[in-house]
């Protein structure tokens, strides 16, 4: 299959990697930035074909694990107000709010529907004139056109029972906060190709020039990955800092054009907090004033609700490349895709639950 089975050849991942550990003088550190990436890493076990002096760390790109605590309460109360329809992708219906997750809601009477696209939020809301319908909308800068197309569509059609629960989040600034700290031991990122297919690579320059470090666009296929971390390995070991595009065949340096302006037509750049990490300036989007009206944050009146993470829930050190999941002592124990503590063991691209699904049976609490 195209694009597929060449980069899943075992023998060109092989040569790749041999080439790594030729390249490698020291202990090196890299992290790579989104969840889908450690999936994959772990699906295809190529974190037993790292040489030893190779280290990956996983990064915050999981959108889901780091929608903040109090959102998933804003949905909540947004779902379980009467009269209200409240659509989601099914990944967010296992994430635990504070006192339960909305598929507890949904068993008790909240009419709660996974839906494949907010384009399908927009028609129920077309279809349902008396109901309010509100879609939640997380993600990074990938899923955010799709969600400002949907604004869009309402406002022309004139839908004025369709609002969004907006949560997305941006990756760059994410870097600056994680690069930024004193103990930070990243020294490459293996940055999301998906997102650089929507925003291009201009502000990852920056952050590369900021932190003196080598940032190479990745794919999400085995040899993507390990095409991407020999570039990295490469760049680190001659001391070069800067971009590079090791997914051509998808993401361009300008990205797309077209989704950037509608983004930059139906969104705002805001401060926005992240779970297990806090909050960062200008690392999130809201819903730009021309089109407020379809806020649900405002609209249900739920900008006030505030919640404390668990203390005794380590997926923020996960999140922050500081933690191996399998390093904290609930893992596999108090913590499982059956009864998660946190959002990184039941997303679809969160560390603990690629850990649990495709780790080795010795691994689960091995450090408790």
């Amino acid at each position: 299959m195209r694009h597929v089975d060449e980069y899943r050849d075992a023998r060109a991942i092989e040569v790749v990697r041999a080439r790594v550990e030729a390249r490698l003088s020291r202990n090196r550190t890299l992290m790579e930035v989104c969840g889908g990436q450690t999936h994959s890493i772990l699906k295809f076990g190529l974190d037993q074909l790292f040489p030893e002096r190779l280290q990956l760390v996983h990064g915050p790109g999981c959108p889901v694990c780091v929608t903040p605590l109090e959102e998933i309460d804003r949905a909540l109360a947004i779902a379980e107000t009467e009269g209200t329809i409240f659509c989601s992708f099914g990944d967010m219906l296992r994430v635990p709010g504070s006192t339960h997750d909305l598929l507890i809601a949904k068993a008790r009477g909240a009419d709660v529907r996974i839906v494949y696209s907010p384009v399908d939020a927009v028609a129920i809301a077309r279809e349902e004139p008396d109901r309010e319908v509100v879609f939640f909308a997380v993600g990074f800068e990938t899923t955010a056109p799709a969600n400002a197309m949907a604004i869009r569509t309402a406002a022309r059609e004139g839908l004025d029972n369709f609002s969004m629960l907006v949560a997305h989040v941006l990756v760059p600034p994410a870097l600056e906060a994680l690069l930024g700290d004193d103990d930070c031991r990243i020294e490459g990122l293996l940055a999301p190709g998906h997102v650089c297919v929507v925003t291009g690579m201009h502000d990852y320059h920056s952050v590369a020039r900021r932190h003196s470090i080598p940032i190479v666009v990745t794919g999400f296929e085995p040899l993507d990955l390990m095409l991407g971390i020999d570039r990295c390995v490469e760049m680190i070991e001659s001391g070069e800092v800067g971009v590079v595009n090791a997914y051509e065949r998808a993401a361009r340096a300008d990205g797309n054009p077209a989704a950037r302006e509608l983004l930059a037509d139906v969104f705002s750049v805001c401060d926005r907090k992240w779970r297990g990490i806090g909050e960062i300036p200008a690392s999130g989007y809201e819903i730009a004033p021309a089109f407020r009206r379809f806020d649900a944050r405002t609209r249900f009146a739920v900008s006030c609700i505030e919640a404390q993470e668990p203390a005794e829930c380590m997926a923020g050190l996960v999140l922050q490349g500081r933690l191996k999941p399998t390093e904290c002592p609930q893992f596999g124990r108090r913590c499982t895709p059956q009864n998660p503590m946190g959002a990184t063991m039941v997303s679809s691209e969160g560390a603990c639950a690629a850990y649990f699904q495709y780790g080795r049976p010795a691994d689960v609490g091995a450090s408790a």
